[in-house]
């Protein structure tokens, strides 16, 4: 969990005298989207005994999210700085973890069998492996029992460069949670750096674009054969034509048969393994406010959409997209989009 300060109207770090705060991070992101959707969830980390920790709990906790199995220790939660982008001016965060509450995270700190009791689905994601070893043994512990458990498991690669700083390597370390997941979720960068091959270009400035499906779907043929266990991949794709007008959209493929509710797209692709390649329609999103916690918001829509009935592959990756273009209409890190808010946006989108 980390504690977001940033400017107000656009002002760069150095200018103003005030900070504004507010709690986020990928995990926590994803748990307050689906408890605002409805959905009963818990978020499991370690914070510091201080004002500043419980005051994120309670955060949490009055938005819906189960904190009952929060492990209290530790002198500091992360933080980082953010300061927004504006015109032809680009974002950019710092980020500050030395030390945090969770990176002292161990191996049998957390009781995962009794977590994980009556659970659907364990979401993690790889800024958990990239904070300290021991952090990801944690890791890589609750993966396992959730396995043993019968429990999904839902990943998102979350690559952060710059915090692979124990002697781990990134690319091997991923693979092995790749390895152990049934749904994931990451960017197109993040499937470049995956691949180690260039992405097909996505340079959308309006929603006719076409997508280069076929070799997309080389892309995920390649990497369903290293990871065979994964049934749903998900990709999202953004260009950003303004700080304030973006284009996104996404991919899924899978193996999943689900009731149809309709048609799919023209630009369904089928694999020769019995994969299908389904693509969204790409969101126009001209007044864009704050595109914080988008890929979070993303995965939060499909961990709720895969809990209903009756719906089709294709529903669930415009369900998604949906919640991800509504997060950028929203400040903070958290999609507090509800969903009747995230269904009108799906019916809209051309």
């Amino acid at each position: 969990m980390l504690l977001r300060f940033s400017k107000d109207q656009h002002q760069r770090l150095s200018q103003g005298r005030y900070f504004t705060s507010m709690y986020g991070g990928s995990e926590a992101n994803v748990a307050v989207s689906l408890a605002t959707l409805g959905d009963e969830v818990e978020y499991v980390t370690c914070l510091p005994e201080t004002p500043v920790g419980h005051a994120g709990a309670q955060n949490l906790m009055q938005l819906g999210v189960d904190m009952r199995h929060t492990l209290w220790g530790g002198t500091r939660i992360g933080t980082y700085y953010l300061e927004p982008a504006a015109g032809m001016r680009s974002s950019k965060v710092v980020y500050d973890r030395n030390g945090s509450a969770y990176s002292e995270l161990r191996p049998g700190m957390l009781p995962w069998r009794e977590i994980l009791c009556g659970a659907r689905v364990l979401h993690v994601s790889g800024i958990t492996t990239a904070i300290t070893k021991n952090a990801a043994d944690a890791t890589f512990e609750a993966m396992d029992i959730a396995d043993e458990m019968g429990v999904k498991v839902s990943f998102d690669i979350n690559y952060r460069k710059n915090l692979w700083r124990y002697g781990a390597e990134p690319r091997e370390t991923i693979g092995r949670m790749l390895s152990r997941c049934d749904l994931m979720f990451g960017d197109a960068i993040e499937f470049e750096w995956l691949c180690q091959r260039q992405q097909p270009p996505y340079t959308a400035t309006d929603t006719s674009f076409e997508m280069q499906m076929d070799e997309y779907r080389e892309w995920f043929e390649e990497l369903h054969d290293r990871y065979p266990r994964c049934q749903r991949w998900l990709m999202g794709m953004r260009n950003m034509v303004a700080s304030s007008r973006h284009l996104l959209t996404a991919l899924l493929y899978t193996c999943e048969n689900r009731g149809e509710r309709r048609e799919e797209r023209g630009e369904t692709l089928q694999s020769p393994n019995g994969y299908r390649l389904l693509r969204s329609v790409i969101h126009d999103i001209n007044g864009v406010v704050d595109p914080s916690g988008v890929g979070d918001a993303f995965m939060a829509g499909m961990l709720h959409a895969t809990g209903q009935e009756n719906v089709s592959e294709q529903w669930l990756l415009d369900y998604s997209l949906a919640a991800a273009a509504m997060k950028n209409t929203i400040v903070g890190d958290f999609n507090l989009a509800t969903d009747d808010e995230i269904l009108s946006a799906m019916s809209s989108a051309k």
